[in-house]
């Protein structure tokens, strides 16, 4: 088992040119890719046409075209690779909705909201909207919800990436979860 050390370093190698350090990082990473892609699959409707396997190597495929990228660390390179990860789901969703419906998310009632972070299948392209949102008014806030429910990022890992305080993330992590939980009802009374 590769240590964050390890894995650090060898970022930071291909950061400034090592293709070397790439081929040696590659298998390092990829149980934590695969994870991750397990992570957002999960989440998605039974019998998703996506597999883990191909998000990892979609995510992979668009990680290795960045160039003059100084990663940080193993949570910096994993945080990055999570907001990827979305992007292709979120890519593929809206391919989806136009192609069989015409395009647009569905409303979203705030008893359906309360299930994002509890079950499976919120109509992600909504969701992507509403951090969309977020982001506008918190950046930090959207990217703690991004690390740690799609990248599946610890607090401690968040808070090591973002530069801040494991409170601060513990803060963040809360006021957003309340923040989607009220857009995605879209002002609609659970009682109505």
């Amino acid at each position: 088992m590769p240590t964050a050390h390890e894995i650090t370093n060898l970022l930071i190698a291909w950061s400034e040119g090592d293709r070397e350090a790439l081929e040696r990082l590659a298998p390092l990473v990829h149980s934590g890719l695969h994870r991750l892609a397990r992570g957002y699959l999960a989440r998605e409707r039974p019998g998703h046409i996506l597999q883990a396997t191909a998000l990892v190597h979609e995510a992979y495929l668009r990680l290795i075209d960045w160039e003059n990228v100084r990663w940080q660390n193993r949570a910096h390179f994993f945080g990055v690779a999570a907001q990827m990860m979305r992007r292709i789901l979120v890519d593929y969703a809206v391919k989806q909705k136009s192609d069989k419906h015409g395009g647009g998310a569905q409303p979203v009632s705030l008893a359906e909201a309360a299930a994002v972070f509890s079950e499976r299948n919120p109509d992600l392209v909504a969701l992507d909207a509403a951090l969309d949102r977020l982001a506008a008014l918190n950046s930090r806030q959207s990217r703690v919800i991004e690390l740690h429910f799609f990248g599946g990022l610890t607090l401690k890992e968040i808070a090591e990436v973002l530069g801040v305080s494991h409170g601060t993330i513990k803060r963040d992590l809360t006021l957003a979860k309340l923040w989607l939980l009220a857009e995605l009802g879209g002002g609609q009374d659970d009682d109505a």
